[in-house]
């Protein structure tokens, strides 16, 4: 690590302006960038006596290696090229707002043709509309279970649909209305998916005109005497409102607005948004937050408006997919005017960002704060182990092996490989004991370099390669060559973006014992790479192996060290199968079915993207190969026939039922005439 007054800009070279300022590593990455107001004053305070700095800040400036700034005319257009930068670099040093993923939500698969209300946690997924999150998965449950007598939407999970759609009967909650029974066609995809919208409008706080039409729907059927549809739907209009109360009305009717709220300590800060749409409290949402600096409540609330509100942020929820007419905060942040300018442009019409300071607001404010001080405990009590763990493994890892500093960024490769076919390898990336999986990357072997011979591929499948290590020797060769590329010619292309492999790891992993590390560290010293650690973890007897070593290193079973190496291969073995698993279906479809007349790749491809696998295919019926396009009845009976070992149809066959001659893409199979034949008869 650099000492920061090795590149401190000159006295009075720094402009006393607006501006975003980027600090880079060694390696010329970014990894932090920042806005000021004047950049002469905030970046001198990075300079000063490194004692006095926030923990953080003091590790940021240490990894620095340089620092520059773009000078800005107005502190709105800091704001906007200071979020840009952040989206573009993903600057390791900076605030970064981690959802809570401890609350469940309500969540409706609007992507499944039948869309299935049903309680989700963990990362939100794309297609699928989220509500809440809740505090307990029984209060959605209990929402649900008043509202689908209003909103009879599928719940089920797709082997229930499925199961009952064959039984042609419905389950219990399509016997008792609250399912409109789509499984076996008592309403249509169309007519569902209008039920399904209606839910959601409810639930997004368009609750009017639902009571509105229950009530006239009620009163129509009394004044025609039927009673008893008036009774059903006035236990509607009950159901409906005892859903609504579940959302307390704390603010006047057409009161839209977030609330917001923090509860931090010297590292990471807890944040709680209480959502109002339609004066109630329509959902609740929270983060946990990094902090790098010594930061302030209002520097907190400036990082939370840039970033959520945030138009094309892919983890969003409905009611955040709208800038508010109001955001309350616990304090105002310093360009305050330029955040409600940005909102305003983002919403179409004005935005007020205040602190509430008494009545209503101000005490749904305090019951945000009670909830942010809530989750905070409860994360501080799991970090306090995981903050610990972590740094005693990059530790008991730089004291074992003997680095030279923390390996802050570890890499391990895996490969994977069927009795040396469809081979494989993976590469993942950890940083500070986390994994980075936008950094994942994967690679299929196609030769390998070892001792100055080429081995094919082909070789490698007869035994006569050296099969892990020639993989792992390629893996490292084409993983480090694109290193040495992005260093010679800079860790950003021409476009701005950041190269891949630009950046080496502190430490190298291979999933292995001595001759894969071997082969590994040749590869280096091939490329001429002296100032990368390599290991092999050996999964036997979990023995650490170091180049040009005859006996291993033994970790402690219990240590942390040990248990970071263990989930840093794991992760990698995992990834890797799931890359073979992937070119192994591909590649088992073409084999399987290489030398069927008229079958090239694109209708491979095609049948591949139908069935997903050969066991899918080969339980396919010659009709439902058809269905694949592109795939005529002829050609279907081959593929029929090379998967089942059985003679295909002579071209223009005659059809045993009607006698008449089929034209080549018509003619059956087989084991087809044989079936109409008994059937007939």
């Amino acid at each position: 690590m650099a000492a920061p007054s090795t590149y401190r800009p000159a006295p009075g070279t720094i402009p006393d302006e607006p501006g975003v300022y980027r600090f880079y590593d060694q390696h010329g990455r970014v990894i932090y960038v920042g806005k000021a107001i004047s950049l002469r004053s905030r970046l001198s305070s990075y300079f000063q006596d490194i004692t006095a700095l926030h923990v953080r800040t003091q590790q940021m400036v240490q990894a620095g290696a340089r620092v520059d700034w773009t000078v800005v005319n107005t502190e709105v257009e800091a704001l906007q090229l200071e979020y840009s930068w952040i989206k573009e670099f993903d600057p390791r040093f900076n605030v970064r707002y981690r959802d809570d993923k401890s609350y469940p939500s309500l969540a409706v698969t609007l992507n499944e043709e039948y869309p299935r209300l049903q309680v989700m946690r963990g990362p939100k997924r794309k297609g699928v509309r989220y509500f809440g999150p809740y505090a307990h998965a029984w209060a959605i449950r209990e929402t649900l279970d008043l509202l689908t007598r209003v909103f009879p939407a599928r719940t089920c999970s797709k082997g229930v649909f499925k199961r009952h759609g064959q039984m042609g009967r419905p389950c219990l909650l399509g016997y008792i209305d609250k399912c409109s029974a789509p499984c076996i066609g008592r309403v249509s995809a169309e007519e569902h998916r209008a039920i399904v919208d209606d839910f959601c409008d409810f639930m997004a706080g368009k609750t009017d005109r639902f009571i509105k039409r229950l009530e006239r729907r009620m009163a129509d059927a009394s004044d025609s005497l039927e009673f008893e549809k008036a009774a059903r739907l006035r236990d509607d209009l009950a159901a409906m409102n005892r859903a609504m109360e579940k959302n307390a009305i704390v603010l006047p009717d057409g009161t839209d607005c977030d609330i917001l709220a923090f509860t931090q300590d010297e590292l990471e800060a807890s944040v709680q948004v209480f959502h109002v749409r339609g004066g109630r409290v329509r959902g609740r949402r929270g983060w946990i937050v990094d902090k790098v600096e010594d930061v302030t409540t209002a520097d907190l609330v400036d990082r939370y408006l840039v970033q959520i509100y945030d138009p094309e942020a892919e983890d969003k929820t409905p009611l955040m997919s709208l800038v508010p007419r109001e955001i309350l905060v616990p304090e105002l942040p310093v360009d305050v005017a330029a955040h409600e300018t940005r909102l305003t442009e983002l919403r179409g019409s004005n935005v007020s960002i205040r602190v509430p300071q008494r009545g209503d607001k101000r005490t749904l404010m305090q019951t945000v704060e009670r909830n942010a001080a809530e989750a905070f405990t409860q994360h501080r009590l799991r970090r306090a182990s995981d903050l610990t763990a972590r740094s005693a493994a990059l530790a008991q890892l730089q004291e074992s092996l003997g680095l030279d500093e923390a390996p802050l960024r570890i890499e391990c490769i895996d490969v994977s490989h069927v009795q040396g076919t469809n081979v494989v390898a993976s590469m993942v990336v950890f940083e500070d004991g986390l994994a980075r999986k936008s950094e994942y990357r994967r690679f299929a072997i196609k030769g390998a370099q070892r001792d100055g011979e080429s081995l094919r591929v082909d070789e490698v499948r007869r035994g006569e390669g050296v099969d892990d290590t020639a993989s792992v020797h390629e893996v490292v060769s084409r993983r480090f060559a694109r290193y040495l590329e992005a260093k010679e010619h800079g860790t950003h292309d021409e476009d701005g973006k950041p190269r891949r492999f630009a950046y080496p790891p502190n430490l190298f992993v291979v999933d292995g014992g001595a001759p894969q590390v071997g082969a590994a560290s040749d590869a280096l010293n091939e490329l001429g790479i002296t100032d990368i650690a390599v290991i092999g973890l050996a999964k036997r007897l979990e023995e650490v192996w170091v180049p040009d070593e005859e006996d291993p290193i033994i970790l402690p079973r219990n240590s942390e060290a040990l248990y970071l190496l263990q989930r840093v291969r794991d992760e990698a073995h995992r990834f890797a199968i799931t890359f073979h698993r992937q070119k192994r279906g591909k590649a088992m479809v073409a084999s399987l079915l290489d030398g069927v007349p008229g079958l090239g790749a694109t209708r491979r491809q095609a049948l591949l993207a139908k069935f997903g696998s050969v066991r899918k295919l080969r339980a396919a019926t010659v009709e439902q190969i058809t269905e694949t396009e592109g795939i005529g009845r002829v050609t279907a009976q081959s593929i029929y026939a090379a998967l089942h070992d059985v003679e295909a149809p002579p071209m223009g066959a005659v059809d045993p039922l009607t006698g008449e001659l089929l034209e080549p893409d018509e003619a059956p199979h087989a084991s087809d005439q044989s079936k109409q034949l008994g059937e007939s008869q």
